[in-house]
């Protein structure tokens, strides 16, 4: 009686859907059952799956439609859409991007690890001493 335990409450999509426009992000319903989550340049696909929530893929930011997202060059942040398009990040961009996902998590109750805390994390790596690493062994010049 006097220590039960608070029930979990596990919202439904829609909720969560509902409780992210509260909170002032965009919310435009996408073909294939996603949902486009937006504010101001930065962009997240979300869609439900078995009931939960699930990320299509990482923010990032808005280009023709597309989300393009970060990419580090080693020298240089980018960001490149699925198209392949690039434009280089800029540090207006950055922040934006790390708040959007910041305040996205904690809307939606996502567990925020110490990394991302720290600073806008990449999506991917691609330093070009490590270009085609992926690839096998590359060819040597003297063969």
């Amino acid at each position: 009686m006097f220590f039960r335990r608070a029930r979990v409450v596990n919202p439904s999509f829609q909720e969560r859907v509902d409780t992210l426009q509260a909170a002032g992000f965009t919310v435009a319903p996408q073909a294939g059952g996603t949902v486009r989550v937006t504010r101001g340049v930065c962009a997240v696909d979300l869609k439900e799956a078995g009931g939960a929530l699930q990320v299509e893929d990482s923010a990032g930011v808005e280009m023709a439609g597309e989300i393009a997202v970060l990419v580090d060059g080693g020298f240089q942040k980018f960001f490149r859409a699925p198209s392949g398009k690039k434009k280089p990040a800029l540090a207006e961009e950055l922040k934006a991007l790390h708040a959007f996902e910041a305040d996205l998590k904690e809307r939606l109750g996502l567990t925020s690890l110490y990394n991302e805390g720290l600073g806008t994390v990449s999506t991917l790596y691609q330093y070009d001493r490590v270009k085609d690493r992926d690839r096998g062994v590359p060819k040597r010049i003297w063969e």
